[in-house]
């Protein structure tokens, strides 16, 4: 870890847009004085810093339904474009935070971003957290989550003839695993999904690891704490429900057009921009585009809002949104 920080500083990072750097900066003065938090105290400090940057949440109608599928209670948050009458298409928005942090409120400007520019409602899942649940048990509340939707869409006035799936790191790497076990399964038919910066694999032999693998918001440490927490069945890492850079063509030729958004300076670029040509090799219409000067989460973190780079990912994933879901 030291070895990376002398070769890749921060601070002389040429690749760094001038304001993620200054965020950076910023942040490690503040996370070398967090280091070994609580689970507890890690989801405290990232509520904090998304509450800690005024943003945009007009234009929305939002509502909470809380439903029982599969034998699992879940709340549901429900976002549609302000003075909506019409059925509307929807995407299934499933967050990320590693597994452990995350919920609503941390991740609600995004999801409002994409509601207002494609015009398509969004449906937000509080699945369960690790570590207090374990592997598979958020993927089985998502699968029954889906399943409530295709059955019961209509009556919230929304098409479930018209759902894609919608997710940022951990959460776009159980949308990949979602979708899979959908195809498996016979589950309701997903249009698009849109993968932001995704995890799909648990190992660390990437050179994005190697040169993005301390100060860039996420660490290689804290992915292996993420890991550690997530599950601690061997077998189940290397599966491709949580490693799905490891299916094979026939595995990925079912899945639905896929946008995947990765960032240069993020130690999963690699393995997401892997997936990516996987995909395309698997026959699947898909469109991988790295974001330059930018770090995980970027278009995520309420900091970093209002940078031109977020209103371009953003729009593109609002486009691909409207695209096959309006078509």
């Amino acid at each position: 870890m030291e070895e990376i920080e002398k070769k890749y500083p921060v601070e002389k990072d040429k690749a760094l847009s001038k304001k993620t750097k200054k965020f950076l900066i910023k942040f490690n003065a503040l996370e070398s004085t967090a280091a070994n938090l609580s689970v507890t105290e890690a989801r405290k400090a990232f509520a904090d810093l998304q509450a800690s940057s005024e943003v945009d949440y007009s234009g929305i109608e939002e509502s909470e339904q809380n439903i029982d599928s599969g034998g699992y209670k879940i709340k549901l948050n429900i976002l549609k474009p302000e003075n909506s009458k019409r059925s509307l298409p929807f995407f299934v928005f499933i967050h990320g935070g590693g597994w452990i942090l995350g919920d609503y409120p941390s991740h609600r400007r995004l999801v409002r971003d994409l509601v207002v520019h494609s015009g398509t409602a969004g449906i937000f899942i509080n699945y369960s957290l690790s570590p207090e649940v374990k592997y598979p048990r958020a993927l089985d509340e998502i699968s029954a989550t889906l399943d409530w939707l295709s059955k019961n869409a209509d009556d919230y006035n929304l098409d479930a003839t018209r759902m894609a799936l919608v997710g940022n790191s951990a959460g776009a790497n159980m949308a990949i695993a979602s979708a899979i076990r959908g195809i498996e399964n016979n589950g309701p038919e997903i249009k698009l999904q849109i993968l932001m910066w995704p995890v799909t694999s648990y190992t660390t032999d990437w050179k994005s690891y190697d040169k993005y693998g301390s100060d860039r918001f996420l660490t290689s440490q804290k992915m292996k704490w993420m890991f550690d927490n997530y599950t601690s069945d061997e077998q189940a890492l290397g599966s491709i429900y949580i490693s799905p850079v490891l299916a094979d063509r026939k595995q990925l030729k079912k899945l639905p057009p896929t946008l995947i958004q990765v960032a240069e300076a993020d130690i999963l670029r690699d393995q997401g921009e892997k997936f990516g040509r996987k995909l395309d090799q698997a026959g699947v219409n898909v469109t991988t585009i790295r974001y330059n000067g930018m770090i995980h989460d970027f278009g995520l973190l309420n900091p970093l809002a209002k940078l031109t780079q977020v209103k371009s990912q953003i729009a593109h994933a609002s486009a691909e949104l409207h695209k096959y879901l309006w078509a």
